[in-house]
């Protein structure tokens, strides 16, 4: 093995993670990472492309608590933050704008896996806890061979410590934590390892975290809520590890997740009922954090997890088996009372009518089930190879209901005796003046394989491919007021093909391994949901009326990196790269009708490049440097029935939700404390840029931000501009702590987000922006103390 194999580095927090002493840490060195990227043990330096791991040491280092604050460590790889368990993620760029929460047949651009399981669900991107995490796995560029549709930008893998058969471990963790202008959180958390016998293992995690709200909501009759946006996340993970003979080793296991939220991370500038045009009612101009709400809102997320993986080892190779089974229950219940309103003024309902309180239920029902098989070699031979095949079946009932008490007398009233009987299409609740059911059936079936050929001591080729076979079938039909009606609609997506990859890998020198590759990835296809007419005005109809499938969305990746090992622990790995994308599925906001599109837009590319920095020239001192320049753009201009250009999309017009420029840096100092007899300290470091980006393409056109309701009401013409930048301004986050550490404790005191940034994250415009305009904003300044306690036999 050469020396860039054995390459080592110094990390202070790990060692104090891991229970190790300052005084010992002159002695310690870390190995390299060990990732199961390629479904085969190897290091991160002997990955033939990019990939970054993120450890359990780096994550407590960085402060990140969840995807999100993960992704600005992490060159390439973003997160749009569209409300609690509501993220989108993209990778290098490759992003289709902005996908809500009615749109279920759009699929993910990355794959999301935990250890062997897919757990990827379009907007809907699981919010693990990272509790007892070994690492977290990005692999950048298209993984279309290994791990199939949805990784057309990237995977993400959460990689859990397993089951121990040796030792008796456990630690558990304390937090509080206090929110500026915000409300107190904190958590438990801990881990427990049995061995059971000398051929299993019992390894039990589990968790409970507060989360503190730091949105405020003003009320109809003046008054205010404090921190509406509050939540619980709670969860267990149990892995039964059985070794019934040296060579077969058996993991069933349960994950169960429940996440509850009060509200969400949206501060208002605009809406129906509170903006300074109104004179019959309160002039209101909302400030930073606030919003109005007539009623309370939530969102839960409750996700059970079952699978397990049997591993037989033989002579010269090593067959793996994964199934799981994934449900998950959905629900986001938001305040659409100024969208039904907007609706009704429109319609010349009494104010009565448009003050109605409106709740939009949006539920996901989702089962799926995955079955993997495989075989990869395991001797040392000049050939190295993995084969497989790979089934899922996915089951996701998606419903819609807008229960608003009242509204099918006001209809009556106004529209016609037995107007809402009418329209009701079958639903029974005719004060919901929207209802729809659209349950989804995907079937998936693929083989797969790479092999790889050391076609000399230096240079290694690897060439690979899938064949895969997707069935969709979806069906829709709707009801109320609000809704196209009409019969039940059946539709079928059909696609199958060929993804290749081709991987070289030439080791320079004992230091530096420079690497390139050509690999393909694809999205599905689907088809869009019925507009609501009875929302659209005649000009959005004839815009958005004609779009009804897309096509699969293809891509090409050419990359080339390098990635060197030298003395003081330092490592540099950078990676140039170009994807060709053909036929990407866009998403629009289908102005007034309150309805989104998906479509093909014939050409688009990204470009960039990523580099990543470790090292340690002190003893005590350890640093870390990453970042991302990246190009997205579109090659191809898309035009509307009328001939105008549609939503931005536009021959050289950026993409949306990705910067242009993203980096990080962080560092952390050791030192010898003399109080508690002698204890070790540290203090990090870490400052997180990322740069500006849009929400969706439409933004970025001239005129985007300018919005008029065309409302009259509470003495508002509706003809009153309100002015809004879209282009989501770069940010900076600082995090500081400072650690204490004796034997198998340590306390940590901790700031988040420093300087209290308010960073708006994503733009939410309800109706086309007619009823509300907002922007997604992030967790203020966080002050706070965790206290660690590892034990062991």
């Amino acid at each position: 093995m050469s020396s860039v194999n054995k390459a080592t580095r110094g990390l202070a927090a790990v060692l104090v993670a891991a229970g190790i002493s300052g005084s010992a840490f002159a002695q310690v060195m870390i190995e390299e990472i060990t990732v199961t990227a390629t479904k085969r043990e190897s290091t991160i330096q002997d990955i033939p492309f990019s990939i970054n791991a993120q450890t359990a040491a780096d994550i407590q280092r960085t402060g990140a608590t969840d995807l999100e604050g993960l992704s600005r460590n992490i060159a390439g790889l973003t997160v749009q933050n569209l409300g609690p368990g509501q993220s989108q993620v993209a990778i290098r760029g490759v992003s289709a704008g902005q996908i809500v929460r009615d749109q279920p047949g759009v699929k993910e651009q990355v794959g999301v896996y935990l250890d062997e399981s897919v757990i990827s669900l379009s907007l809907f991107t699981p919010d693990f806890d990272l509790y007892d995490l070994n690492r977290v796995e990005t692999l950048r560029g298209p993984q279309g061979t290994l791990f199939g549709s949805g990784s057309v930008g990237g995977t993400i893998r959460y990689i859990t410590n397993q089951p121990d058969l040796d030792a008796f471990e456990g630690h558990v963790e304390l937090d509080l934590n206090s929110i500026t202008d915000g409300d107190i959180g904190g958590s438990i958390k801990g881990m427990v390892n049995m061995p059971l016998g000398e051929t299993a293992a019992l390894r039990l995690v589990g968790y409970t975290t507060e989360y503190g709200g730091f949105i405020d909501a003003l009320r109809e009759n003046g008054s205010v809520t404090s921190d509406v946006n509050s939540g619980n996340r709670t969860g267990v993970r149990a892995a039964l590890t059985f070794v019934p003979t040296e060579t077969l080793t058996i993991t069933p296991r349960v994950v169960y997740q429940e996440i509850e939220t009060d509200g969400f991370n949206r501060q208002e500038v605009f809406n129906l009922y509170a903006n300074p045009h109104t004179t019959t009612r309160p002039a209101i101009q909302l400030g930073e954090r606030q919003q109005f709400l007539l009623l309370d809102e939530e969102f839960s997320d409750e996700t059970l997890l079952v699978d397990v993986v049997a591993e037989a080892e033989f002579e010269s190779f090593v067959v793996t088996f994964a199934a799981s089974q994934l449900d998950r229950e959905i629900l986001v219940s938001r305040d659409a009372s100024a969208l039904t309103g907007s609706v009704s003024v429109d319609l010349g309902y009494p104010d009565a009518g448009v003050l109605l309180p409106s709740n939009l239920r949006d539920t996901t029902d989702l089962k799926q089930t995955t079955y993997e098989l495989r075989a990869s070699s395991s001797n040392d031979g000049a050939w190295q190879w993995v084969a497989g095949f790979f089934m899922s079946d996915v089951e996701r009932e998606y419903t819609q209901r807008l229960p608003t008490p009242g509204y099918a007398a006001v209809t009556d009233a106004v529209l016609g005796a037995g107007t809402s009987a009418a329209v009701a299409n079958g639903f029974p609740n005719l004060d919901s003046p929207f209802n729809s059911d659209l349950p989804y059936d995907i079937e998936q079936t693929a083989f797969f394989g790479e092999v790889t050929y050391d076609v000399s001591d230096t240079f290694h080729l690897t060439v690979g491919g899938r064949f895969y076979d997707f069935d969709e079938t979806r069906t829709i039909i709707t009801g109320g007021l609000f809704a196209g009606g009409g019969p039940q609609q059946v539709n079928s997506t059909t696609s199958d093909g060929f993804t290749p990859r081709i991987l070289g890998s030439w080791n320079l020198n004992d230091n530096v391994t420079f690497n390139a590759q050509a690999s393909q990835g694809f999205r599905l296809g689907g088809v869009n949901d019925p507009l609501n007419t009875g929302l659209c005005t005649q000009e959005d109809l004839q815009i958005f009326g004609s779009f009804q499938d897309y096509e699969d969305e293809k891509m090409w990746n050419y990359e080339a990196g390098i990635k060197s090992t030298w003395a003081s622990g330092v490592t540099f790995n950078a990676a140039a790269f170009y994807s060709d994308i053909e036929d990407l599925q866009v998403t629009l906001d289908a102005g007034s009708c309150s309805s989104r599109i998906s479509f093909n837009v014939a050409d688009a590319h990204t470009a960039g490049a990523e580099f990543e920095l470790t090292a340690q020239p002190l003893e005590s001192l350890y640093f870390s440097l990453s970042g991302s320049i990246l190009e997205s753009e579109f090659d191809s201009t898309v035009t509307d029935a009328t001939g105008a250009i549609l939503g931005g999309v536009q021959d050289g017009n950026r993409l949306a939700s990705v910067p242009e420029f993203q980096f990080a840096a962080t560092g952390s100092y050791l030192f010898p404390l003399e109080v508690f007899g002698g204890s070790d300290g540290s203090v990090t470091l870490s400052v997180q840029h990322v740069g500006d980006r849009i929400t969706q393409p439409s933004d970025q056109v001239s005129g985007a931000g300018l919005f008029t309701s065309g409302l009259p009401f509470g003495g508002a013409a509706g003809d009153e501009l309100n002015v809004v930048d879209l282009e989501l301004d770069p940010y900076t986050i600082v995090n500081l702590s400072v650690s204490v550490e004796k034997n198998d404790w340590s306390a940590v005191a901790y700031i988040r987000n420093l300087g209290d940034e308010n960073a708006n994250t994503s733009f939410d415009r309800e109706r086309g922006g007619r009823a509300r305009l907002g922007f997604r904003t992030n967790m203020p300044r966080t002050i706070g103390v965790t206290l660690r306690k590892r034990f062991s036999n």
